[in-house]
């Protein structure tokens, strides 16, 4: 039996809700493989080499230095240092929009830090002056676009909160989604970081670039930030294959526009569709969707399911909405078919 996979990974050890399946990914280049295969004589040695050669990229790729980049086993692996590193009894309070991705909340609390929701706003953006409220001390985590609504908080806004907030108080930028925002009103944040100490930006492999198995990606800070995560990092927590794989897709100049096309695409489909049938999305800058399904969004899962297709799971501050990842034309297409049916039925 053939289930079309089209939700964000599996999170009921995490959650206890949703539902389980793997996500369709861009695929990751011919380079990347060639890299990989290449790499077979060294996978016996330390990734030394190769960490060296990933980091000298992607502090050029973002002009900083090198001294400004950790890397990370995914960046769940960077989310994780920073709640380590910057929340818990002593350090203080994570501060996180509510629905948001739930990983770092869950650090947080492991760490013994208390956990502050904030609801979006009714645009869906990051509501900046109550999470500044909020805090005192430790770490604001900020995910734009937004994880699951696929919303961003606009440019401007974020400078003025980034200039407002206290030293004392780190602020992590995610920046997971940042290839698919094609909107006037978004930016990286990664230029903000030479003028600010307490700002963190954070980036992945795992989805522009197809590599959500290998597990790489990094983060950009100020060289004090970085000594302070340094001490609660596992030593080459990147294996070779990674790095090399990494460092392959960076030079692939048609790896983003390719992916970002199919994804466009692909989403473009599914929003017409789901218009002709009465649902409507947040705008989304991302690649994935979330939209409105008029009643309880449990049932429907578990539908769809039934079906064979398997689609995002709960997220309980908006138990009506759907998170849907947007896989190839053919996926979105065996979806469309199903959730018309289940929701005729």
């Amino acid at each position: 039996m053939n289930t079309h996979s089209i939700s964000r990974r599996h999170f009921a050890h995490l959650l206890g809700v949703g539902a389980a399946a793997a996500i369709i990914r861009p695929r990751f280049t011919v380079a990347a493989h060639e890299a990989m295969k290449n790499a077979h004589g060294v996978c016996n040695r330390y990734p030394d080499e190769a960490n060296d050669l990933l980091i000298d990229k992607i502090a050029k790729m973002n002009n900083v230095n090198r001294e400004q980049i950790v890397l990370g086993d995914g960046s769940s692996e960077i989310l994780k240092l920073c709640a380590e590193t910057f929340t818990g009894a002593t350090e203080g309070k994570l501060v996180a929009a509510d629905p948001t991705f739930e990983s770092i909340l869950e650090y947080s609390k492991a760490c013994g830090g208390d956990v502050v929701k904030v609801p979006l706003t009714s645009n869906y953006a990051h509501d900046l002056e109550r999470m500044g409220a909020a805090a005192q001390k430790g770490l604001i985590y900020i995910c734009n676009p937004n994880n699951p609504t696929a919303s961003i908080t606009p440019k401007n806004d974020l400078r003025d909160f980034i200039a407002k907030t206290p030293p004392e108080t780190m602020i992590l930028m995610d920046e997971a989604y940042f290839h698919y925002a094609d909107s006037s009103d978004y930016e990286s944040v990664i230029p903000l970081v030479k003028d600010h100490p307490n700002l963190i930006v954070a980036r992945t492999f795992s989805k522009i670039y197809g590599m959500a198995g290998l597990r790489c990606g990094y983060c950009v800070a100020q060289p004090d930030t970085i000594k302070r995560m340094h001490g609660f990092q596992m030593f080459d927590s990147v294996n070779v294959m990674a790095l090399v794989a990494a460092s392959a897709s960076l030079d692939d100049v048609d790896q983003v526009n390719n992916g970002r096309k199919m994804s466009n695409d692909a989403r473009t489909f599914t929003l017409t569709e789901l218009d002709k049938l009465g649902y409507k999305s947040i705008p989304s800058q991302a690649n994935f969707i979330m939209f409105d399904c008029k009643k309880p969004v449990v049932p429907i899962i578990k539908a769809m399911k039934d079906k064979n297709v398997a689609v995002g799971r709960l997220f309980p501050a908006y138990p009506n909405h759907m998170r849907l990842t947007i896989g190839k034309q053919s996926e979105m297409e065996a979806f469309v078919n199903a959730f018309r049916q289940v929701m005729a039925a």
